[in-house]
């Protein structure tokens, strides 16, 4: 420390962060970085005293502070703010989005007897409708090789009216494959079906679908810039729920507790900022991707692409098989030389199994051994992609003798 002054730091010491090698971090997809609007936000926020439903004083103030972001969420998402349900993140959304919702429009009506979810999308929604037998049936929605709906075979689900919810994610957590939200919603209105997308991966990446397309909507926070622990789902006013717990009845009785309004300030700051740059971060981020397929190319020729570049897809996720490596060898040694990145989702990190995304899109176990995910963000530079392409060489010669050794 300084003699003149005992909280500076001295200067004969290294800063650790200024020392410490330089890390190329390419899992956006599970977790962004912390925008400082957002930090700002929730600490500014978490300084005013009170319970939001309190009459007080002091609870009013905390009220005004709610009230603010959750009117400046609505008018970035284009909605009424009576269609924001704050939740604590993108899974608890979809969980009301297919169990709450389906339940609710059963109760209305006795023949909806069935909710349709896409084969790919997060377990979020596909155990969360699974979890509905045997009231409710969960119909799964094949896709192609490109991991696209076929809208004849989404017709044929729906055709027998007791689809009560239909489910697909904007963008694909894992693979990056953009679904046509539009047509999917078209094909269900024709049956009289709610129609669900979970926006989590999409937002700030691709534009969202028309809300008058829609009739739920999930997004999460820390996807883009937020903290962790907060979400949203857009509700339009007419969904029935059926209440999944009990309390103080807040937010139309669907979610009770009491009103979290830091999180909502930093989500409220997060997203407007997201917004505000979209296009141009797409642009940048598609530069990158574009970067980073060509190096990993030159460097490996047997690699998969899993999705071709003119197919539909969010521009920020980099999906690839390197055939003959050993997955969990492959992320262990790019980790070692500064890389982060995952295989897939990060909801079922550290399990090794075969990825039902792939499996989905017809690609058996054995052909996708050796996957990786490489996502970007609003922090990732042309440095980032620069570092795990001098990691790669190595760290796939080694992945694939491991891989060889395993068969």
């Amino acid at each position: 420390m300084s003699a003149l002054d005992p909280a500076a730091p001295d200067p004969a010491v290294p800063d650790p962060e200024e020392s410490a090698p330089r890390r190329a971090y390419l899992d956006h997809a599970a977790t962004t970085v912390l925008r400082p609007a957002a930090a700002e936000a929730y600490l500014r926020a978490a300084a005013v005293r009170g319970n939001p439903s309190a009459m007080h004083a002091s609870g009013r103030a905390a009220r005004t502070v709610l009230d603010d972001a959750l009117e400046e969420i609505g008018e970035l998402l284009g909605v009424p703010r009576s269609w924001l349900i704050m939740t604590s993140g993108g899974t608890e959304a979809d969980n009301l989005a297919l169990r709450a919702a389906p339940l609710g429009v059963l109760a209305q009506d006795p023949a909806r007897t069935a909710v349709a979810v896409c084969a790919t999308d997060h377990p979020a929604v596909l155990a969360t409708a699974r979890s509905l037998a045997p009231t409710i049936e969960a119909r799964e929605l094949a896709v192609d090789a490109a991991g696209l709906l076929d809208a004849g075979a989404v017709e044929q689900v729906l055709a027998d009216g007791a689809v009560g919810v239909l489910s697909a994610a904007l963008v694909n957590n894992e693979t990056g494959a953009r679904q046509d939200v539009a047509a999917l919603a078209a094909a269900a209105r024709r049956h009289g079906t709610l129609v669900h997308t979970d926006a989590v991966q999409a937002l700030g990446h691709v534009d969202l679908p028309a809300l008058e397309d829609l009739d739920l909507m999930s997004l999460t926070g820390h996807k883009i810039g937020a903290p962790v622990g907060v979400g949203v789902l857009v509700a339009r006013p007419e969904v029935p729920f059926a209440a999944l717990s009990t309390g103080g009845g807040q937010q139309r009785g669907v979610r009770s507790g009491t009103l979290d309004g830091p999180h909502a300030a930093a989500f409220a700051a997060a997203l407007r900022e997201v917004l505000a740059e979209r296009a141009e971060q797409a642009g940048r981020l598609r530069e990158l991707a574009a970067r980073m397929r060509e190096g990993i190319a030159r460097i490996d020729p047997e690699a998969r692409f899993t999705l071709p570049e003119d197919s539909p897809q969010s521009g920020h996720i980099v999906h690839v098989v390197f055939p003959g490596a050993d997955s969990d060898a492959l992320l262990f040694l790019l980790d070692e030389r500064g890389v982060d990145s995952s295989a897939g989702s990060a909801c079922s990190a550290g399990v090794t199994q075969h990825s039902p995304v792939l499996a989905a899109m017809g690609m058996d176990a054995a052909r996708s051994r050796g996957a990786l995910r490489l996502s970007l963000g609003w922090t990732s530079t042309a440095e980032d992609v620069d570092l795990l392409l001098a990691a790669l060489p190595e760290s796939l010669r080694r992945a694939r003798a491991v891989g060889a050794l395993a068969r």
